[in-house]
């Protein structure tokens, strides 16, 4: 898991210095924090056009898709947090193993919830097609 923050950490790095010297030699002359809103900002922006058609297309399927991939995003950070925060502190151990365990946790909660809520809608469709005598 060290590793792999590592990694990412080193290519940030290495796109962050590139993007800066580009705008120096296209004379933009950014500084880091303008160089933060441009990029975090365009890169946000992409991403809630990319969310917003796929919520969109989900809302009409399920309000409780858009749930779980709210959830599903929260937790990650979670998890990522707290991994790192075991890192800092040194009390527990950082390691991706442990990152997938505790959304492979997630993941089979919910899906025993979605199958029991299946199982529901099921009985009840079953209950109303029978005719009362």
């Amino acid at each position: 898991m060290k590793e792999i923050i590592l990694i990412v950490a080193e290519l940030v790095n290495i796109w962050h210095d590139v993007l800066l010297d580009l705008t120096r030699v296209l004379g933009w002359d950014l500084s880091d924090k303008d160089l933060h809103f441009w990029v975090i900002g365009i890169l946000g922006f992409i991403a809630l056009l990319f969310v917003d058609s796929i919520f969109h297309a989900l809302s009409k399927l399920s309000i409780s898709a858009i749930s779980f991939l709210f959830t599903f995003s929260m937790v990650l950070v979670f998890v990522f947090a707290v991994e790192i925060q075991q890192k800092i502190t040194g009390r527990g151990n950082m390691e991706f193993g442990d990152a997938a365990a505790s959304i492979f946790g997630f993941l089979v909660f919910c899906g025993v919830y979605f199958v029991i809520r299946l199982l529901w809608r099921w009985v009840q469709a079953s209950r109303r097609k029978q005719p009362t005598s």
